[in-house]
């Protein structure tokens, strides 16, 4: 306890030195309050002796000293507190001086009441305290007794105001109950006559229906549809409301009502309309009245009368079933569906009631007009009814703007038909494929892909008919095209001027150059008029005859190459002319699976006539004439089927019946076991091996054309180095039988060589060699010949002679192989006097360069 109470004094130390502290100061003082503290520092530290006290009393003196000031201080604060001195000056005055002490207890008592004046006097000042105390005390009492009695009135105070604060706020929460029970009952109210409203709107809109004076195309009618249509709605979301079933069924009912209404107030206006149109008189035609005025032939009042009515009633019945259509787009199953399909069913009917029997006289009277010329009577027809629709379909959007238009559509198909039903009798009797050619063109090309594509809704009938026209169309086309290819084609018998080659082409090439010369002779009489007319005339005449016989020499060659008569489709063989018009007539007109099957078929046909025009020239010529006609025209046909943007390739289904027959020798070989339980039984075994197979096949015409020209440039070739080296062959042949028959004998003629036969002799191979050398000099310009008149391109003449040249030089290597080999001797070589293949090119080259020259 001592260290706590010591270092707690400690602390009170600390903190009052701090009080003064020279930096951090608790309480700092100003200079001039430091001053006022020393003054009065030095003022109290001297305390003067009190008056009462005798003078030169060092005691009293003392005593005076440190009584005076407390006795000023005493009666101040007892004056300041109305308090009576505790003693006066009178009393102060110390008996220090006896009047008379004469005996020890007179000094005794005088002494014990100095000590009491002094003990009194040293304890006045805490007297006095002490009494101020007790009075400050009391003070407090007093008080505390009323701060106790202030807190006790606050405290019932405050427990008032919290009673009438609790209380009020009971209030105002009792308040906003009832205001939200009050906002509740009214909104419970409000939503109930929303509700009931449409329960109430019964027996107003069952009212208003049942009017005699209600107008279908009023604004109170339309009101009284909305309203009908809300409560429906609402009556069928809120299914379990009581008795919302039977109100849905009254209100379902009066819809009925409504929409029987609108019915009969449509269907009234066009039965009207209609009556009118047919009763009217028939007017004078006035082509502002309909666009399709200018197309029909003899009903043109007709179709004046039907637009005019109808479209004068069009708004009456657009006010109307404009109401219906927005009912039906946002409202799905709103029961007006089948009153706007009625609507339409009214139309199209009293439409169909008056148009159609104009329709039909007005097609009749084209096709009767028409009646030699199917194409136009087919495109007069097509755009009679192709204004039809559009003008049914502008007439159509008059009434109704419903997307909807299936039954406009069957309608205009039925109108369309009239015109199918005329023409399709006539077109299936046409005979020419350029007719039926066109008529595809016609339907396909002007009214499928020009006319319908622009716009496609008002022709979408008229376009199903104009398909299924085309379908007949192309069907008796290709049925034609086959019967064609089978008469003119594959079955044709040429006359003997289609058979007159080489004669037509030296004739066409004799006219060319006649013709040729004249123009020349033209040419260069113009020149001389105009160079006559210039100072320089004779230099000028002298340029334009060299100029001229530039021209010539350039024009000569020319008429050789892609100029030649050949070129031209009047020399075509008429098979191979027939084909190619057939095949380019049928790829505008046909699909193209249809176009790859019949191409392949006239291909095939037309190989095959040719291919006997070519035996039958080579019958009546040479081989060479007739093996170079096919080859001219197989070249022809390549060429002019490349540009068909089509697969020629078809794939041909087959079935191999080659295992059922098999298979049925099988069986009767095994009639034995024909009813044997097992698995040996030759029924089952028939059965499941006597199954025909499927073959596919797939045929590639360009390619049969090439591999027929390759077959028949390799005969070509064969040929052509017979007639050029025929005794060489010959000999060749010879050489290799008996080499062949040696070489199987071996030793017996072992000892037999080559030279010792008669054939092998070297003045026998002398003439042979001497033979083939004038036959190659007299046949190469006649070949050549040929091959410019009838190929007239240097390009394929240059590819079909190079194996023919190297075909020519073979055969003498080979000649001069074999007199290497069999061991002919010098004398036997220069009696021969084989050449060697350079030899053998320059006699080619030399006679290449006659057949180069002139006719």
């Amino acid at each position: 306890m001592a260290d706590v109470a010591s270092a707690d004094l400690r602390q009170i130390q600390n903190k009052l030195q701090e009080w003064e502290h020279p930096e951090n100061s608790l309480a700092p003082l100003s200079l001039s309050q430091r001053n006022a503290i020393y003054e009065i520092s030095e003022a109290v530290g001297v305390r003067n002796v009190p008056s009462n006290l005798p003078d030169g009393d060092t005691i009293s003196g003392e005593i005076k000293k440190m009584s005076i000031n407390d006795e000023s201080d005493d009666i101040q604060e007892a004056t300041n507190l109305n308090l009576p001195p505790l003693y006066s000056s009178e009393k102060s005055v110390f008996p220090l001086k006896p009047s008379n002490i004469g005996t020890t207890q007179k000094f005794l008592e005088w002494h014990r009441e100095v000590e009491e004046q002094l003990e009194d006097q040293a304890n006045a000042v805490y007297i006095s305290y002490l009494q101020q105390m007790s009075l400050r005390r009391k003070e407090c009492d007093e008080l505390f007794n009323q701060v106790e009695s202030c807190l006790k009135d606050l405290a019932l105070l405050s427990t008032q105001h919290q009673t009438v604060a609790n209380s009020t706020n009971s209030l105002h929460q009792v308040s906003e109950q009832l205001l939200a029970d009050q906002m509740k009952l009214s909104t419970v109210h409000s939503e109930m006559e929303r509700r009931l409203q449409f329960f109430r709107s019964l027996d107003r809109i069952t009212q208003r229906l049942s009017s005699s004076t209600l107008g279908v195309n009023s604004p109170v009618f339309k009101e009284c549809l909305d309203r009908l249509d809300e409560c429906i709605e609402y009556m069928t979301s809120h299914a379990n409301f009581k008795e919302s079933r039977v109100y849905l069924a009254k209100l379902h009912h009066c819809q009925s009502r409504a929409v029987a209404l609108v019915r009969s107030y449509v269907t009234q206006i066009l039965q009207t309309a209609t009556q009118q149109c047919l009763s009217a008189p028939s007017p004078l035609t006035d082509s502002s009245t309909t666009p399709s005025a200018n197309i029909i032939p003899a009903a043109d009042s007709d179709f004046a009368r039907c637009y005019g009515k109808f479209q004068a009633c069009a708004p009456r019945i657009r006010s109307v079933l404009g109401h219906i259509e927005e009912r039906v787009q946002k409202i799905a199953n709103s029961g007006y569906e089948g009153l706007l399909l009625d609507c339409q069913s009214c139309y199209v009917e009293q439409r169909h009631q008056l148009l159609w029997s104009s329709v039909c006289t007005a097609v009749r009277e084209l096709s009767l007009r028409h009646k030699g010329d199917h194409c136009t009577m087919v495109r007069s027809g097509c755009a009679f009814l192709l204004h039809i629709c559009q003008d049914e379909h502008r007439l159509f959007a008059e009434f109704f703007s419903s997307q909807v238009q299936a039954q406009l559509t069957d309608y205009l198909e039925g109108l369309c038909t009239s015109l199918y039903d005329v023409l399709r009798p006539a077109i299936i009797h046409i005979n020419h494929l350029e007719t039926l050619a066109e008529i595809c063109s016609i339907l396909r090309v002007e009214m499928l892909e020009e006319h319908v594509p622009s716009n496609p809704g008002p022709l979408e009938a008229f376009g199903r008919v104009v398909w299924q026209l085309l379908q007949d169309v192309q069907e008796r086309l290709v049925f034609r095209a086959h019967l064609y290819l089978q008469s003119d084609i594959l079955n044709y018998k040429p006359a003997p001027g289609d058979l007159a080659y080489p004669e037509k082409l030296e004739m066409m090439e004799s006219i060319a150059q006649s013709i040729a010369e004249q123009q020349t002779q033209q040419s260069e009489r113009k020149m001389r008029r105009s160079d006559s007319r210039s100072s320089l005339a004779s230099i000028g005449s002298a340029t334009s005859q060299e100029v001229a016989h530039i021209n010539h020499a350039v024009e000569q060659p020319r008429s050789r190459t892609g100029n030649s008569p050949a070129d031209l489709h009047g020399m075509w063989y008429p098979t191979v002319r027939r084909t190619l018009v057939c095949l380019s007539r049928l790829y505008r007109c046909v699909e193209r699976p249809i176009f790859q099957g019949l191409s392949q078929e006239a291909l095939s046909m037309c190989m095959q006539s040719v291919t006997a025009a070519a035996d039958a020239i080579s019958q009546r010529k040479t081989a060479m004439d007739g093996e170079l006609f096919e080859v001219k025209h197989l070249l022809i046909l390549r060429e002019q089927i490349a540009p068909f943007q089509v697969d020629f390739t078809i794939r041909e289904t087959s079935l191999d019946f080659s295992k059922v027959k098999t298979a049925a020798f099988g069986l009767l070989q095994r009639r034995r076991q024909l009813l044997s339980f097992n698995a040996n039984n030759a029924i089952l075994e028939f059965l499941l091996d006597g199954t025909p197979a499927v073959r596919e096949q797939l045929i590639d015409s360009r390619r049969d054309v090439d591999l027929r020209l390759k077959a028949t440039c390799e005969k070509f070739i064969a040929s052509a180095t017979t007639a050029l080296v025929g005794p060489l062959q010959t000999f060749l042949t010879q050489v290799q039988s008996f080499l062949k028959m040696k070489s199987e004998e071996g030793e017996k003629l072992k000892d037999v060589e080559l030279k010792q036969q008669h054939f092998a002799t070297p003045s026998a191979i002398g003439t042979t060699v001497r033979e083939t050398q004038k036959l190659m000099k007299n046949v190469l310009p006649v070949l050549q010949r040929s091959m410019q008149l009838y190929l007239a391109n240097k390009d394929t003449e240059s590819i079909l002679y190079r194996p023919i040249k190297n075909n020519v030089v073979s055969y003498f290597a080979s000649l001069q192989q074999h007199l290497v080999t069999e061991k002919y001797s010098a004398e036997d070589m220069l009696v021969v006097a084989c050449p060697t293949p350079e030899q053998v090119l320059v006699i080619l080259s030399s006679a290449s360069l006659l057949a180069a020259g002139p006719p």
